[in-house]
């Protein structure tokens, strides 16, 4: 239940996300969300920045660096290709996390079928896409794959989601010279800064402590074809927020991977693996 809510949080977000483009920018939309969640996260965990270990402190940068990374690819990929789109070729990374970690045939099964309904997602679009919004999403999904793996160390390294907040903040502070330099003073106006900071609460704050209190309680391989559901969740939002249609073998796709998931999420009884 928490993987999915996350997933249906950060894919409203992302679909909001892109009414802002046209006036700040997809590198000023990343910076409103990442601020705006830093500030809720702060107020909530209230982390403390004295005390911590060098592992602690560099396992938070890394993290902190592949949040702005992440993002920063993503928003400029759904500015030059479909929502939807942009998430089944970003799933490159969680599905390589779930069959690298694999040791059962069966869950190589489940990410087989995952991979052809992101194949029937992809149909019919593929054709005059823009390469380098295909080449930004290939690089969210290696980020997202990443992004997995140091999730789960943070988990574990930090109390509740204090690293969350603090990883935040770095990456709120990378991102912050490309954002106002793409969105300048139409940052501040307040129809901006209302959404952008929806957007941080639906596409960062909430589904990232989500996945965080997730991966302390399944393998990372298990979550990594359980966001499979995402490029599903990624479509439906594009058609309920910005009206973009499904076809029907867009459907056909969603079933896949809906199926995939479900499999996949029946064998969860086993402890996390450690990574």
């Amino acid at each position: 239940m928490l993987v999915l809510g996350a997933i249906a949080s950060v894919q409203i977000g992302s679909a909001v996300a892109t009414t802002l483009f046209a006036r700040i920018g997809p590198s000023g939309a990343v910076t409103l969300r990442l601020v705006s969640a830093s500030l809720v996260l702060l107020v909530l965990f209230r982390p403390r920045f004295s005390g911590r270990s060098r592992r602690e402190l560099m396992l938070a940068l890394t993290f902190g660096f592949v949040l702005a990374a992440m993002n920063l690819a993503f928003y400029h990929a759904i500015q030059r290709i479909p929502l939807g789109v942009a998430v089944a070729i970003e799933f490159v990374g969680p599905l390589g996390v779930a069959v690298a970690g694999s040791r059962r045939r069966l869950d190589l099964v489940w990410a087989a079928l995952a991979a052809v309904g992101i194949l029937a997602l992809l149909h019919g679009d593929v054709h005059g896409l823009d390469e380098l919004g295909v080449l930004l999403a290939l690089v969210a999904g290696c980020m997202w794959a990443a992004y997995i793996v140091v999730n789960a160390r943070m988990g574990r390294a930090f109390e509740g989601g204090t690293g969350l907040a603090l990883s935040m903040c770095v990456a709120s502070v990378l991102v912050l010279p490309v954002g106002v330099a793409q969105g300048g003073a139409h940052l501040l106006e307040p129809h901006a800064l209302l959404l952008g900071a929806a957007v941080g609460m639906l596409s960062s704050a909430v589904p990232y402590s989500f996945e965080m209190e997730a991966l302390r309680r399944i393998s990372t391989r298990v979550f990594g074809v359980l966001m499979s559901l995402e490029p599903a969740m990624a479509a439906l939002a594009g058609f309920v927020v910005i009206g973009q249609s499904l076809s029907a073998r867009e459907v056909a796709g969603i079933g896949l991977v809906v199926v995939a998931s479900l499999g996949a999420s029946r064998r969860t009884r086993e402890p996390p693996i450690a990574v």
